[in-house]
């Protein structure tokens, strides 16, 4: 699996999905190769994945670090 950055711009009547040169050649696609994609709009994903957080006690970093070590040895 590949992660890139895109754009997406208007064609003709459709849209396209642009990605540099430069990245289609470091991932190793080529031009006209079929592939499938996953669409992640920029910005939402932080929000969806943090923003259940944002209700709960704010703990220092070194209380979540602690936390961690505890789950991490506890296994």
């Amino acid at each position: 699996m590949v992660e890139l950055n895109g754009e997406i711009k208007k064609w003709g009547n459709s849209a396209a999905l642009r990605i540099t040169k430069g990245d289609l050649k470091s991932a190793g696609l080529r031009m006209n190769q079929r592939v499938r994609a996953i669409i992640i709009p920029r910005g939402n994903a932080i929000q969806e994945t943090f923003g259940i957080f944002k209700n709960l006690r704010k703990k220092s970093g070194q209380e979540m670090k602690d936390e961690i070590r505890k789950e991490l040895h506890g296994m």
